[in-house]
């Protein structure tokens, strides 16, 4: 059980119900860090009185620091903040719940620090699957999944006598707010129809991701190298309710399923206490109160994301980085209505299309590849 924590991107969705779940469990936390939200850090800081605070923006870590003047903390910003964040010598875990491809390097940071990590950053393993894992398993850390869909594969696979009785993944979405529509349906599709999910309260990039399913194709690919299986053997299946969080089936055609009411705060505790179960806040599940539970095939020709995404891990080491660095970018067009919803699964193809087949050997290798493609979309447009 974590008796330390680093919390990276505390003042978003995750970091904030993160630091919920450290208030009732009276876990010390030794960093926080965030973007540009200067007053919710503040109060953080005031709060949970970590040795390092980090603002990413540079102008935000001044202000945090005259607001913070009269307190025993130490203010960094930038990629060297997060970094110093995930290498303090204080915490044992370190929770990466920052947005982007920028959470890369500090998890590999934390790993070579021998830090175990909850990792809520998918691009972690979407873009450095292979560096990430080697890493994990040179320096002997754990790294436990905080998404809702990994853990529930991580809670579904304990017990497993031997890797060969899993037979396949069972990966569970809830369709976003668009399921059941047509790419006639969306072609005038704004940013708050994309932002209303329908069961989950998210960070604005990823209600986007969930809208146009590339949340889940980042999550096959995040699936593939957690659980070391072949991507054919991962199936996404759309749950609306959002009850089921994954399952696994094994080779006895046995199917196992986590289930709970759709709150991170359970997933969040489980990586930061396992392998103990403690008592949570989140509310009871109460089968009957739901109901029903429904599942169908997700549409791969409408939310052509997931596609691709799949089509990246099959394809080449730096097609998944191509993929993520070039949704990113077309998310954050279409958040600024430059461009259509239906673009940014139209420009992650094209990106997905022109990917170089080089192996990657390296972080570099990654941050170029990641590069190239969000030059590739702001020049398509």
């Amino acid at each position: 059980m974590t008796e330390n924590l680093a919390i990276l991107g505390s003042t978003g969705s995750i970091g904030t119900q993160a630091l919920d779940v450290v208030r009732k469990l009276g876990i010390s936390v030794s960093a926080l860090t965030a973007s540009r939200n200067v007053e919710l850090m503040e109060n953080q800081v005031r709060e949970f009185r970590p040795q390092l605070a980090v603002m990413f923006d540079e102008q935000s870590a001044k202000d945090l620091k005259i607001r913070l003047a009269d307190m025993p903390v130490k203010i960094e910003c930038g990629m060297d903040g997060l970094i110093s964040a995930s290498t303090i010598p204080q915490a044992d875990t370190v929770l990466n719940s920052v947005v982007g491809m920028v959470g890369l390097q500090p998890t590999l940071s934390a790993i070579y620090n021998k830090k175990n990590i909850a990792l809520a950053n998918k691009e972690t393993l979407v873009t450095g699957g292979k560096l990430v894992m080697n890493a994990v398993k040179k320096y002997g850390v754990h790294l436990y999944p905080v998404d809702s869909e990994h853990s529930a594969i991580f809670q579904c696979l304990q017990g497993m006598n031997n890797k060969k009785e899993l037979k396949k993944i069972l990966l569970t979405a809830s369709g976003g707010p668009f399921f059941g529509k047509t790419k006639k349906d969306l072609q005038s599709v704004t940013p708050e129809q994309a932002l209303n999910h329908p069961n989950w309260s998210m960070g604005r990039k990823i209600t986007i991701d969930s809208a146009t399913m590339m949340n889940k194709g980042l999550e096959v690919i995040e699936a593939k190298w957690l659980f070391d299986v072949d991507v054919d053997n991962i199936e996404v299946v759309v749950h609306r309710e959002s009850i089921i969080h994954s399952m696994v089936e094994f080779t006895d055609n046995s199917v196992i399923a986590q289930l709970g009411v759709p709150d991170m705060r359970i997933p969040i505790q489980y990586a930061i206490t396992y392998p103990a179960r403690v008592p949570s806040p989140v509310k009871e599940l109460s089968l009957t109160d739901i109901g029903t539970l429904t599942f169908a095939k997700p549409d791969l020709q409408t939310f052509d994301c997931l596609a691709q995404c799949i089509q990246a891990i099959k394809s080449c080491d730096l097609a998944p980085v191509v993929a993520n660095g070039a949704n990113e970018m077309a998310v954050e067009l279409f958040l600024n209505r430059k461009i259509s919803f239906l673009q940014i699964g139209e420009l992650v193809a094209r990106a997905v299309q022109n990917a170089d087949s080089e192996p990657v050997s390296c972080v570099e290798d990654i941050l170029l590849a990641d590069k190239s493609a969000r030059e590739f979309v702001l020049s398509s447009v």
